[in-house]
């Protein structure tokens, strides 16, 4: 079973802010594991950058340039 850090709650909230009325827990687990997914690859690459710059610490800079 693979350990997530989103929690479904949260999904459901964003979904309905996006004018959803009922959102499926399969929908929730879904954009959970997308979100996830994205921010998986994003991190990676912002934690290349700082290396790349002769740090330890990624900064929001780092985040940014990485999600473009």
């Amino acid at each position: 079973m693979t350990r997530t850090i989103l929690p479904a709650a949260a999904m459901e909230k964003l979904l309905k802010k996006c004018g959803a009325s009922r959102v499926s827990e399969e929908a929730k687990v879904a954009l959970r594991d997308l979100l996830e997914e994205h921010a998986d690859k994003v991190g990676k690459k912002a934690v290349e950058l700082a290396n790349h710059s002769g740090r330890k610490t990624v900064k929001a800079s780092d985040i940014k340039l990485a999600g473009k």
